[in-house]
């Protein structure tokens, strides 16, 4: 099997090509080759697929063998992928995910993709619809208790669910024991993906990740538009203005408009091939 390593702002995943052939069992594979002592390393496998309904389908495994619904900065990869690749010549690339039919909008220098901007379709922000067990129909700065301690949170998915927690400083954050706390509370019954925000102005978030399934990532981009809307559900940020969200390997551009779509731009890198 052929593959291809590839990394959006540091989120990195091992990228087959599955046009012609699809992978047997794949969650046990990604478990395997995600390993980053004993794998080939990353924080899961993404196939690129045939599909009857978008130019390409993407199904993407974590490193536990889970399978998630959407992400945004594989959805970047595959777009440099296929133009590169040529397995296709155009520039608005459709791609048909488990959180639904994404655009992309490939930046094009020298035959060579540099930028691609996905719209990631409508934010979700209903708490029955994230998912969230919760006695009110939407969660925007919400008090929990998580390992004996308050946390205001907010709740959104962008094809996958988030939450997003609000402090001072992130820099010294323990996210290996609070990640999970959150990640396994009972009230989230698909599990959780938590961001950890700290607002530096109205126009720039500082943003660290814990990602269900795959652990402190570098960065997230369904996660980053998740921080974004809600920033401007807590009026941290405005609607219709493009954030700059700052991870840990990079930044992401991110516009939550007021009817509803977010639109997320960022880098989409190589890093190798190889053979398994």
């Amino acid at each position: 099997m052929e593959f291809t390593k590839m990394h959006g702002v540091g989120n990195d995943y091992i990228y087959f090509n599955c046009m012609e052939n699809e992978l047997e069992n794949p969650g046990e594979l990604s478990k395997k080759l995600s390993d980053r002592h004993f794998g080939v390393g990353g924080d899961g496998i993404v196939m690129i697929l045939p599909s009857n309904r978008a130019d390409f389908r993407m199904r993407m495994f974590n490193a536990d063998g889970s399978e998630g619904k959407m992400c945004g900065n594989a959805s970047r990869c595959i777009g440099k992928y296929v133009y590169e690749k040529g397995l296709t010549d155009k520039k608005m690339v459709t791609l048909d995910t488990l959180g639904g039919i994404k655009e992309l909008n490939l930046t094009v220098l020298d035959n060579k993709v540099t930028v691609v901007e996905v719209n990631m379709g409508e934010a979700i922000t209903k708490a029955k619809d994230v998912p969230v067990n919760f006695h009110k129909d939407f969660v925007v700065n919400e008090r929990i208790i998580v390992d004996n301690i308050e946390y205001g949170i907010t709740c959104v998915s962008m094809g996958n669910p988030h939450c997003v927690v609000y402090m001072d400083s992130i820099n010294e954050l323990e996210l290996e024991k609070l990640g999970p706390k959150f990640e396994n509370h009972p009230m989230f019954p698909e599990r959780i993906n938590t961001e950890f925000l700290e607002v530096i102005d109205e126009k720039t978030l500082k943003m660290r990740v814990w990602e269900r399934g795959s652990g402190e990532t570098y960065g997230c981009g369904t996660g980053a538009c998740a921080a974004v809307v809600a920033s401007v559900l807590n009026k941290y940020c405005k609607a219709n203005e493009e954030i700059t969200v700052k991870l840990l390997g990079g930044d992401l551009k991110i516009k939550y408009l007021s009817n509803g779509l977010v639109y997320m731009t960022g880098p989409a890198e190589f890093v190798f091939e190889g053979r398994i």
